[in-house]
């Protein structure tokens, strides 16, 4: 009976550790789920813009422009947009068939949650703008008529409503 007390005693220590540590666990979980994707202020979107025919060697500039309707400064997450080029894959880009063009630049591993060098604010009422070469990034060789959508929004919290679309042509 005795060993039965300290068996019973033992394994209810056991358990209850356990589920303070799951307490524990789950508690740090929900905080760092929280940070790994990174939301915009609300009151800042984006607009992507192409030239919407490009001959065969020319550079293929997309202009990624970051608005702020908000009457005070928002900021958003760099990491998946323009203003960090070529550091990850932030953009779908398709041909006509809809086959998606090879991404061939670099992939960043990136610590959580983003450092604070890591966000750019917007002046209230105001725009921010760059410009890439998506021959830099993606396989665009041959004429066709693209598609380019922006995929970035989990980690940058920027949204981009709609794609755009160039021909690649003959020289």
């Amino acid at each position: 009976m005795k060993n039965y007390k300290i068996i019973l005693s033992a394994a209810l220590l056991t358990l209850s550790a356990c589920s303070v540590n799951h307490v524990k666990n789950t508690s740090a979980g929900s905080d760092s789920a929280k940070n790994e994707s990174p939301a915009a202020s609300p009151g800042l979107f984006a607009k992507m813009q192409i030239k919407p025919t490009i001959k065969i060697g020319e550079a293929v500039e997309l202009k990624f422009t970051v608005y702020n309707d908000a009457d005070t400064a928002r900021q958003f997450c760099k990491w998946h947009t323009p203003f960090e080029p070529l550091m990850s894959k932030y953009l779908d880009v398709k041909d006509a068939s809809g086959q998606e063009m090879l991404y061939k630049g670099a992939m960043a591993k990136r610590i959580m949650p983003p450092p604070a060098s890591s966000y750019i604010k917007v002046n209230p009422k105001d725009s921010l703008s760059v410009t890439v070469d998506l021959l830099k990034a993606y396989d665009i060789s041959k004429p066709s008529k693209y598609t380019v959508i922006y995929v970035g929004q989990n980690m940058s919290g920027l949204t981009v409503k709609d794609s755009i679309e160039f021909v690649y042509g003959e020289k």
